[in-house]
């Protein structure tokens, strides 16, 4: 059914005040260090066009390719990243878990025993030089592999130490830490063999009683686990899923902990994507599903669950999405296009009606849900999304008044720009049905749309491709004016600005 609603502009109730850095990113280690990562789609098989063979993830090998380190010095891709605005970069992944630190190039690039990867200086330099570039904070997570400890003995901070100091000397500290990226995959997560959940916590709280001990200023955040709320279509507080998150779930790596944390993290994907898929087809949605309030209640469904946990370990802390995307295991095929902007969007909005903290994508350029494409840094229609998001909406959350059904995602702020007013969103979801909104007010519209192709990559804003010109120069990204009674296309996702 076509909706009709009516926006008003005064008296709006203020729900929060979020946190500047809502929109974050990760760029994972083995980004930085270079290494394995996911193939990249066909042009085929992004348009859904080209069949993918859908595999299980005990042959994902087969699905991923060796790719040198990222330039973090090039021009568009540090362009691109500064035009974002204030963020968060978190380096980590499971790659990091097994990481090795030669700052000093004794291990002359050699993993040593016990250890899968090196990192070094000449490396983590370029990491530090981007971030400073950036004026950005810096969030990592450490080595935790066979390398520094057996499962039988505790974790010792003689690594994370050389990355620590290192930071800290060359000016550009450690902001935030999480001891170990998805604990509730343990080994599968790089630590050692037998490991674990009581060898997790007895860990996490000796990392994070080190880091208030010697690096006061620097953040713990945890427990950084996935799988929380939903995965796929899988409620996990119903049975039986429920007695297996009791046990593996986000809850039982953070209630036995001793040692306070002063942030809360989890990760959050939709499903996993068709690389994954043939083993664990349950939690992959199919793309004719992914418009569905099925589908995008999903992230805000996560948040809820997560804010739960929070209430009860962590009362007042922020939540931080410490990994967030379409699907685990690289994306999507449809990850890189236009469609999956209703996504982003709308989780932007829900998290922050739900409470404060930072959402990071994965990644910003690696794979196929990177903002940027891997080794061209082109722009793919997320990343403008989320460049109009910072553009255009202010801190102060409001509600909306308007509940969520199909055809009316209505989220409202403050306005960016400091004005009195606010700022409207509103995702119309619906493959078929206008969504008529009426304004109270001359407003400034910013319509995004696949220009008739919901798998279109590139996006469109009020019927102008987004691309970059010459010179890597930004597009445009202007409103046009709009009153009374204004349609919304179906599939379509308009800013307004009054």
């Amino acid at each position: 059914m076509a909706k009709n609603i009516t926006l008003k502009k005064e008296e709006l109730k203020k729900v929060r005040t979020i946190d500047e850095r809502l929109v974050s990113y990760n760029v994972e280690m083995t980004e930085v260090t270079g290494g394995t990562f996911w193939r990249e789609y066909t042009p085929e098989q992004i348009q859904g066009n080209g069949k993918f063979p859908m595999i299980g993830i005990k042959n994902k090998d087969s699905m991923m390719q060796v790719y040198p380190p990222i330039d973090l010095t090039n021009p568009r891709l540090r362009k691109l990243a500064n035009e974002i605005g204030p963020v968060w970069v978190r380096v980590s992944g499971t790659w990091a878990t097994k990481t090795f630190y030669d700052l000093d190039g004794k291990a002359n690039g050699k993993a040593p025993e016990g250890y899968e990867n090196v990192l070094t200086k000449e490396q983590w330099i370029g990491v530090l030089e981007f971030v400073k570039f950036l004026g950005a904070k810096l969030l990592v997570s450490v080595s935790n592999c066979v390398g520094i400890h057996t499962a039988q003995e505790p974790w010792n901070p003689s690594q994370a130490k050389l990355l620590f100091d290192f930071s800290r000397d060359y000016g550009v500290p450690i902001d935030a830490a999480e001891f170990m990226n998805e604990p509730n995959l343990l080994s599968g997560s790089g630590a050692p063999k037998g490991y674990t959940l009581e060898d997790f916590i007895r860990d996490q709280d000796i990392f994070n009683k080190w880091l208030h001990e010697n690096y006061p200023e620097c953040i713990a955040v945890g427990p950084c686990s996935v799988g929380g709320g939903k995965m796929g279509k899988l409620d996990i507080e119903k049975f039986p899923l429920k007695l297996l998150m009791k046990k593996m779930g986000t809850e039982a790596f953070i209630k036995g902990s001793k040692e306070p944390m002063e942030v809360f993290s989890y990760h959050y994907y939709n499903g996993v994507s068709e690389r994954i898929a043939a083993g664990m087809h349950f939690v992959h949605w199919k793309d004719s599903l992914i418009t569905s309030e099925e589908y995008l209640d999903s992230a805000p469904y996560c948040a809820k669950a997560a804010a739960k946990v929070r209430d009860k370990y962590m009362p007042g802390a922020q939540i931080w999405v410490t990994e967030s995307g379409d699907a685990g295991g690289g994306g999507n095929t449809w990850a890189s296009t236009y469609v999956d902007v209703l996504r982003t969007l709308n989780e932007l909005g829900t998290f922050a009606t739900i409470t404060d903290g930072v959402v990071f994508h994965n990644t910003l350029a690696s794979s196929d849900y990177g903002w940027l494409r891997h080794g061209t840094f082109e722009p793919r229609p997320n990343y403008f999304a989320i460049l109009l998001w910072n553009r255009l909406m202010g801190q102060t959350v409001y509600d909306s008044e308007i509940a969520i059904s199909e055809g009316a995602h209505v989220f409202c702020h403050s306005r960016k720009d400091g004005k009195d007013g606010c700022v409207y969103l509103v995702i119309n979801n619906s493959k078929e049905e206008t969504t008529t909104v009426e304004l109270p007010c001359e407003a400034t519209r910013y319509t995004l749309d696949g220009n008739g192709n919901m798998r279109n990559s590139v996006m469109y804003l009020n019927g102008k491709a987004l691309t970059l010109g010459e010179n890597d120069t930004l597009p445009e990204l202007e409103g046009v004016k709009a009153s009374g009674k204004i349609e919304l296309a179906p599939g379509s996702c308009t800013f307004l600005v009054m």
